[in-house]
């Protein structure tokens, strides 16, 4: 069987998702990416944008001092880093992609710290960016194994959406813990709304807060026993991604990923699908499919790119082009920002003017408008959260 097999990346995916309840587990999952992508090692965290303070950081076996010692290096020293910090969302980016072998040789990180332990180069993926956090994994490689291949990259990009499922999750449950020895009944001890669903979407719980929530019918309601939003396109988006969630479906990726579930004039809502096909804790609370997670947290916000993935099946790449759009760009405009010809941008525009019920770019800069968080994330400008 092949290391990058669908049966490798789904039982990842079951790791990745119980660390939502039990973050002890993140050292594991750091080790089976290692071995998968045959890396010298990997680290993920989770960090504030302000003050890089981290929520959390794990990483597979390496040595202690060595990481404590890549933490003086600053952001713009790493080379690469930034470039990935700043880049898109879910796209894994190789060092050697933005500098030459020769220049990274050449450079003070590698000539310090990478190159006496014998290591190549980092591919770095950007996670999570929103208003107050900014989430990176990254694969570090022997000096003496080939680059990072397209295979492998495409791995990463894979699983970039269901870590940011997990950790946004986790966001939720920061103050109130949840364990991987947890039974349903303390889902009642939680001050976050949580919903246990079938694969059709049926409730077949729901803790004190959800149950007063969908008593209110707001923002979420059970009608006839099965989960519903307040308007039909997202109540089709919940309904698509419980029923990929049960699938234990690897392609979920950023659907169910932060729906905004409030409508006009009531507080900002979100609701994360958490898929329990896979993993300990589809054991734990059998026989639901999925949790439904509510944030009214502006932290957790979900990246713009998600909330357009999800309520209009959009691809990431179409979703790129109707944030740009969103922007004020023009069509030349958003086609150099996102290195694409024209003639592509038209098809993605055609596309998207099918799916999202539009006709102009102005309807898209309408639409953007309508699911802007509230506050937008800002670049970090603090210390490298990792390499």
């Amino acid at each position: 069987m092949s290391r990058l097999s669908d049966e490798t990346l789904s039982s990842i995916i079951g790791d990745i998702y119980d660390c939502a309840l039990s973050p002890e587990g993140w050292t594991g999952v750091m080790t089976r990416i290692t071995n998968t992508i045959d890396a010298a090692y990997t680290t993920i965290a989770l960090t504030s944008t302000t003050d890089s303070r981290g929520r959390f950081a794990a990483r597979s076996p390496w040595d202690a001092e060595r990481m404590r010692a890549l933490q003086d290096y600053e952001l713009s020293e790493i080379p690469g880093l930034l470039e990935a910090v700043m880049g898109d969302i879910d796209v894994p980016l190789r060092t050697l992609a933005v500098i030459s072998e020769a220049k990274l040789a050449q450079s003070t990180f590698f000539l310090e710290w990478a190159g006496p332990q014998g290591l190549r180069e980092g591919c770095t993926t950007k996670f999570v960016h929103t208003a107050d956090r900014i989430g990176l994994f990254s694969s570090t490689t022997w000096a003496d194994r080939p680059p990072i291949s397209d295979e492998q990259q495409r791995f990463l990009s894979l699983l970039s959406p269901h870590l940011r499922r997990a950790s946004l999750i986790g966001d939720l449950l920061d103050q109130t813990r949840v364990t991987a020895g947890l039974y349903r009944g303390a889902l009642d001890g939680l001050a976050v709304p949580v919903i246990l669903v079938d694969g059709e979407s049926a409730v077949l719980h729901a803790n004190a807060h959800a149950a007063q929530m969908l008593t209110d019918g707001v923002p979420l309601r059970s009608r006839n026993g099965m989960l519903q939003a307040q308007t039909p396109v997202v109540s089709r988006a919940l309904l698509e991604a419980v029923a990929a969630a049960a699938r234990a479906d690897a392609s979920l990726g950023s659907r169910g990923i932060g729906l905004p579930i409030s409508a006009p004039g009531q507080p900002p809502a979100v609701a994360y699908v958490l898929p329990l096909s896979e993993g300990t804790a589809r054991a734990i609370f059998r026989p639901a499919c999925a949790a439904v997670f509510i944030s009214t947290t502006i932290s957790a916000s979900p990246p713009q790119e998600d909330v357009l993935i999800t309520l209009y099946d959009l691809t990431p790449a179409e979703a790129r082009v109707v944030l740009r759009i969103g922007q004020g760009l023009s069509a030349s405009q958003c086609a150099a920002a996102l290195g694409i010809s024209e003639n592509t941008l038209k098809t993605h525009l055609g596309r998207i003017f099918a799916k999202t019920d539009t006709s102009r770019q102005a309807d898209l800069v309408k639409l953007v408008s309508t699911i802007a968080s509230p506050v937008m994330p800002q670049a970090p400008s603090a210390k490298s959260i990792g390499t």
